[in-house]
């Protein structure tokens, strides 16, 4: 059974007899690996904040990219492949000009992570191809927050998280969010809260991105002053 094992194992086309397909159960194994990222969905608009991974002191931190704009009115924070993830970025882009040129007007960020969602499940089910090692969170200024993961599955989400330790930044969300947050600020400090949990953390080891208050909204990123008034102390 061991070479039968071996072919379940490397094809991402082929089910096993208990119905799974383990190259996606590893691509998810990578983004467990990954730092993690955390959206939060407010009444003004979803928060999205990521820990930025600085393996040495000599990185230029903003060199680091978690948090992707997509369109001026979207934007991802992903965890996993840096690199699979630069790529979804750019079929998220391609689908949210294609949109624009077609029905002139920014698409959803349901159409948005659908689209992206749809590219990543081929990849599991094509020959020559591998699943990519990387999840996204989808947030866009009309208050839509959405997880694809490496199975192209899109679930919606209130407040999410993805990476490493994704079940205990949940936790720690749920615990804080009895209700809807109604101000950015108190979903920034959710979200910086969940990401630090026993820790602290320093303001350039995370990246924050929130819609603006301009007409019409767009997403901007915390420079690292803002971010401080809101990371939590040790």
């Amino acid at each position: 059974m061991e070479p039968d094992r071996q072919a379940y194992d490397r094809g991402q086309t082929i089910f096993s007899p208990d119905g799974r397909l383990y190259q996606v159960e590893y691509a998810r194994e990578a983004v467990s690996r990954g730092s993690p990222s955390v959206g939060v969905r407010t009444a003004e608009g979803p928060v999205l904040a990521a820990r930025r991974p600085l393996r040495s002191p000599l990185i230029e931190p903003e060199s680091v990219a978690k948090i992707h704009e997509i369109d001026d009115h979207a934007a991802v924070a992903a965890a996993g492949h840096a690199a699979d993830a630069r790529r979804l970025v750019e079929v998220g882009r391609e689908a949210a000009t294609g949109h624009r040129i077609r029905y002139d007007e920014p698409i959803g960020t349901d159409a948005l992570a659908r689209a992206v969602a749809d590219h990543v499940q081929e990849h599991t089910q094509t020959g020559g191809s591998r699943p990519y090692g990387t999840a996204l969170l989808v947030a866009g200024t009309d208050g839509g927050l959405f997880e694809v993961d490496p199975g192209g599955t899109v679930a919606g989400w209130r407040a999410g998280a993805i990476g490493a330790d994704a079940g205990e930044v949940r936790s720690v969300l749920a615990e804080g969010l009895e209700d809807e947050p109604g101000t950015l600020d108190r979903g920034i400090e959710l979200a910086l809260g969940a990401l630090a949990r026993e820790d602290s953390l320093e303001p350039e080891e995370v990246a924050v991105a929130t819609p603006d208050a301009g007409e019409p909204a767009t997403f901007s990123r915390l420079s690292s002053a803002e971010i401080d008034r809101f990371t939590p102390a040790s």
